[in-house]
């Protein structure tokens, strides 16, 4: 093959064979066709002295909020700070307003994006208590990656929180189900436990049962109907544990933030902007996911990337009040990726492997 390059990135260390190694990287378009040592030519290059070259990071859980909140953020923009933090192809949540919970609603958001979105991108279809026989149908339906399930109460109003109609869910859909995995009965009958003005009692009101709970009872589903799923941010130590037994059917995610934050600590500095669904939780959680991580447990990291405004946040920090899901304001998790990069390397002994 002739080196006739488009672009041709110098000098950068890329991850080969279990090590960091010093080479150059030649692009003919939009593929890369040689990695290795690359003499200059009329190409365009890129100096990446003291860089380090990866590739382009998959999100696969982001909540851009077009239709409805796009005052907060939409697909271009939330598509354009992905790319800016390195995220270069992302899945994007049906919990908007109208929600994607019909074909209808999802076509008209693959026209939405159609020639907007800076990235690779694909759309979840929201799952209803009442759209079985069209979660039937996806399996042929273009930028559909999954159906995503609510079994707990989150943003937006999609909810399927009865053991049947998540049963219905599961064994109809002929793609992964991506599961908000709480259980709604205990997050009602634990609102008890909800201290108005004081952000602590987050994760006392949706505590550890309430996670393992929904995520004991999807997975017995799952089994039961020999479907995979795939359980999104996970919390919990047990939860970890339980899970690492039961990978046949399931694999499941973490965030970045509940691997760079938890309680005490983020409540006290932070207040209600540290209030998620699921709720970031004290760190012998914390230290366990981080034990999967390094045990290659985790199947996947996902951002949950999810805006909402200053001024909303701002009000909810003043009020302490409860409900929020995710944590950025107007960023995007590259940002954050780019931390936990530094986290791993100075403090957790983590190798790009």
């Amino acid at each position: 093959m002739s080196d006739n390059f488009s672009l041709i990135i110098k000098n950068g260390s890329c991850y080969i064979d279990g090590k960091l190694t010093k080479t150059d990287v030649g692009l003919s378009g939009n593929k890369i066709t040689k990695i290795g040592k690359i003499e200059l030519n009329s190409a365009k290059v890129y100096d990446a002295t003291d860089k380090v070259v990866l590739p382009g990071i998959i999100d696969t859980q982001v909540h851009f909020r077009e239709p409805g909140s796009t005052d907060a953020e939409d697909l271009e923009s939330g598509s354009r700070a992905a790319v800016l933090g390195g995220v270069t192809s992302l899945f994007e949540m049906p919990n908007t307003n109208p929600p994607t919970s019909n074909l209808v609603e999802f076509d008209k958001k693959l026209q939405a994006a159609k020639n907007r979105m800076h990235s690779n991108y694909a759309f979840y279809f929201g799952a209803t208590p009442d759209n079985t026989d069209q979660l039937a149908k996806l399996k042929d339906v273009e930028g559909c990656c999954g159906v995503k399930l609510f079994a707990g109460s989150s943003t937006g109003n999609l909810l399927v929180d009865k053991e049947t109609d998540i049963e219905k869910v599961i064994s109809s859909s002929d793609r992964i189900v991506s599961i908000h995995s709480e259980d709604e009965d205990i997050i009602k009958l634990r609102k008890k436990f909800i201290k108005k003005g004081d952000v602590h009692s987050h994760p006392e009101w949706r505590n550890v049962e309430c996670a393992m709970s929904s995520t004991r009872r999807v997975v017995k589903i799952a089994e039961r109907y020999n479907k995979k799923i795939h359980v999104l941010h996970i919390t919990t130590k047990e939860e970890v544990d339980f899970l690492a037994m039961h990978k046949k059917n399931v694999t499941f995610e973490t965030t970045p933030q509940h691997l760079t934050l938890y309680a005490p600590d983020c409540y006290e500095k932070l207040g209600s902007y540290a209030q998620m669904n699921p709720p970031l939780r004290t760190k012998e959680h914390y230290d366990r996911l981080w034990v999967a991580i390094k045990n290659n447990v985790v199947d996947v990291l996902g951002s949950d990337h999810a805006p909402h405004l200053k001024e909303n946040k701002d009000k909810l920090s003043k009020q302490q009040i409860d409900i929020l899901q995710g944590r950025e304001l107007k960023s995007h998790e590259g940002m954050i990726y780019g931390q936990m990069y530094a986290d791993w390397k100075t403090q957790k002994g983590f190798n790009l492997k």
